[in-house]
């Protein structure tokens, strides 16, 4: 099986400096020896550019434009527009997004609010950065008494140890790692319920491993 890396950046303006030594230089590094996929989250982007939605497009030509400047070649990498993905959007057209200035998403109050009133005491985590997103709210979660339950190969670091030490990190305060095959098989439990599984086939054989 390939190895593969999922990374990416939100599209809120020109990437910096600061973007080039923490991620962009190493991601040219990597495409040479992983299949690497790199996704323009435009949709996460709204909330910065809510008042002027029209910046988003303007953006995300600079941030493409941005990586082919310091070398990721578009023979190598898959560069992926997040709004232009139909799968995703279909996920989050019922959930309308959260306007938040904050890094850490636990420290936005309704977001913390949307998560209680789901009422579960069991969260499923994937994010775009691992050491990020992820890691800072799934460790707040464990601090209320929440199971946590990181989805390691539904999330990217801006590396391999920044994603390692980030999953690590959740591990290490009381969180549970779960591949997506495995999280598929055991939504599904059981293949007397007939009416999920020709989803889980899809999803899990037909439209993925059997691929590889």
């Amino acid at each position: 099986m390939a190895r593969r890396i999922l990374t990416g950046d939100r599209p809120t303006g020109p990437l910096h400096l600061g973007h080039y030594v923490g991620s962009l230089q190493n991601r040219v590094k990597l495409q040479n020896e992983y299949e690497t996929y790199v996704l323009i989250a435009d949709v996460q982007a709204l909330t910065d550019n809510f008042e002027h939605p029209e910046n988003l497009a303007a953006n995300i030509y600079e941030v493409a434009l941005d990586y082919l400047a310091v070398g990721l070649d578009p023979a190598k990498v898959r560069i992926v527009v997040q709004s232009m993905v139909p799968e995703l959007a279909e996920l989050i057209e019922d959930s309308p997004p959260i306007d938040r200035t904050s890094v850490n998403s636990w420290e936005d109050t309704d977001f913390v609010a949307a998560v209680h009133a789901t009422g579960r005491r069991k969260l499923i985590f994937c994010a775009l950065w691992t050491e990020v997103c992820m890691a800072f709210a799934a460790l707040d979660a464990l601090r209320e008494g929440y199971e946590v339950y990181p989805v390691v190969d539904a999330i990217g670091g801006t590396s391999v140890e920044a994603h390692r030490a980030g999953i690590e990190r959740v591990v290490q305060a009381g969180g549970v790692p779960i591949g997506w095959v495995s999280l598929a098989c055991e939504l599904q439990r059981d293949w007397a319920r007939t009416e999920t599984v020709p989803a889980i086939v899809d999803i899990v054989l037909t439209s993925r491993l059997e691929k590889e």
